[in-house]
């Protein structure tokens, strides 16, 4: 399918992933383009691995799966790279976004990524922390995307949070995850 972006997260529940994907995934509609997001879900509890999947393409979407050969990958916890495959089925020309205070050489490193893999990183943590004061990185790594990828524009990604958040938490809330988008798409290094 052409203009397909395939996109698989790696994160611990309660990290915001699945609000991530869908936050991706509606501001890529609300911009003309047809989309899918859905959480891959088991008994999770707070702190357990799990993934989430968005799709954004020109043309309508006539898969119904998992992502399984991924054109981006991002990884809200770098602890998850010990613990499972996360770069498994990423395509040759892949992006990984992750979140870590590492250096962009460093994670290259640890993830043995091979030719051809474009990595970023952003602190969305420390981000998180000092804008909305909570352990939630999922605002800080869509702004961060949307820089990396230019699937999205910043400008409708905190348009859409502006409105979606606003009806659903306080104002203070609402305004330190729209900074903390900003300061991750000025921050993330690729």
């Amino acid at each position: 399918m052409q203009g397909l972006v395939e996109i698989r997260w790696h994160a611990r529940a309660g990290q915001g992933a699945v609000t991530a994907s869908q936050l991706i995934a509606e501001t890529a509609l609300e911009e003309g383009k047809f989309m899918q997001s859905m959480p891959e879900y088991g008994p999770e509890r707070t702190g357990a691995p799990l993934r989430a999947y968005t799709r954004v393409s020109d043309e309508p979407i006539e898969i119904h799966n998992n992502v399984t050969h991924p054109d981006i990958v991002i990884i809200l916890d770098d602890t998850l790279i010990e613990l499972t495959d996360v770069l498994e089925g990423i395509k040759p020309n892949g992006k990984i976004l992750v979140n870590t205070r590492l250096c962009k050489e460093d994670m290259e490193e640890k993830l043995g990524c091979s030719e051809g893999i474009e990595v970023a990183v952003v602190p969305a943590t420390d981000i998180a922390l000092d804008t909305i004061g909570r352990d939630i990185p999922n605002a800080p790594i869509a702004g961060a995307l949307s820089k990396f990828t230019e699937l999205i524009s910043l400008d409708n990604l905190l348009d859409h949070v502006e409105r979606s958040f606003s009806e659903k938490f306080s104002q203070q809330v609402v305004q330190g995850n729209l900074e903390s988008i900003q300061m991750a798409y000025e921050d993330v290094s690729y």
